[in-house]
């Protein structure tokens, strides 16, 4: 079995195309982008734990009527779910993906 496809200009392989210049750049940036977002969720997310277990007085204060801080900081998790799922679609569609694109169209040999 050949790990080589019919058409590929300079990337022929699984392995040069790990190697290439282009595909490390790519990586590096959406690490760039992901890990933060990641440690930051995490961080946000272990807050939300420690406070409920270690400050349940503070966590069950409340802020208007039956909402209280532990509930706000609940529905703080899906709010930040999603504007975090929203802040990677736009990067992605603005910064990664059009790059993205043109490295798999060099790579199935797909660019004049």
């Amino acid at each position: 079995m050949s790990d080589t496809r019919p058409g590929d200009p300079e990337l022929t392989t699984y392995r040069d195309v790990q190697l290439s210049p282009d595909f490390s750049e790519l990586r590096r940036r959406f690490r760039r982008f992901v890990f933060p977002m990641t440690g930051l969720f995490l961080v946000w997310y272990f807050v939300y734990v420690l406070l409920a277990d270690y400050a349940p007085k503070f966590m069950a204060h409340k802020v208007a009527g039956n909402i209280t801080v532990g509930l706000l900081f609940g529905l703080g998790q899906f709010v930040s779910t999603f504007a975090i799922t929203l802040l990677y679609v736009r990067w992605a569609d603005k910064k990664f993906d059009p790059d993205a694109k043109h490295l798999r169209d060099q790579i199935e040999g797909e660019t004049k």
